[in-house]
């Protein structure tokens, strides 16, 4: 494990930077032991045979859910190397949008938050309300070329 060095840090910060460095320990393993275990099934697909259309198809979705899950471990993994990152220089825990501190218990469920919990829900209920309309427009506008 790779432990990185800080300027003088509160006993929260150093929990929170523990709980960041367990996590991304954990996720690194993860994502690992999947490309491994794709790596195996990949070799062992060849290694069995020719696979008809339908063993093919099934097999190429399978192939397409773990690669997807690999990319999102990847991204938490990125995620939490920046937290790690802003927590070096003093930078953590306060949120992008107001400045307000994010609480404890928000950073220890979601270590690598940027946003407190009212600034994620405005965020989230603003891009609902961005999809929505996006599709209102584009039904509009299907409707007007269907006249």
């Amino acid at each position: 494990m790779i432990t990185t060095t800080y300027p003088v840090e509160s006993e929260r910060c150093a929990e929170l930077r523990r709980i960041l460095e367990e996590r991304r320990q954990d996720m690194m393993v993860e994502v690992h032991d999947r490309m491994r275990d794709v790596r195996a099934e990949g070799n062992s697909a060849t290694v069995h045979g020719v696979l008809d259309s339908v063993e093919t198809s099934e097999a190429d979705i399978q192939d397409e859910i773990e690669f997807s899950l690999i990319q999102m471990k990847a991204e938490t993994l990125s995620k939490i190397d920046e937290a790690l990152q802003r927590l070096k220089v003093g930078a953590y825990g306060n949120c992008f949008e107001c400045g307000e501190e994010i609480s404890e218990q928000r950073l220890r469920a979601l270590p690598f938050a940027i946003r407190c919990t009212v600034c994620e829900e405005e965020r989230e209920q603003a891009t609902r309300k961005s999809a929505t309309q996006e599709r209102s427009d584009l039904e509009a506008l299907f409707l007007d070329f269907a006249r």
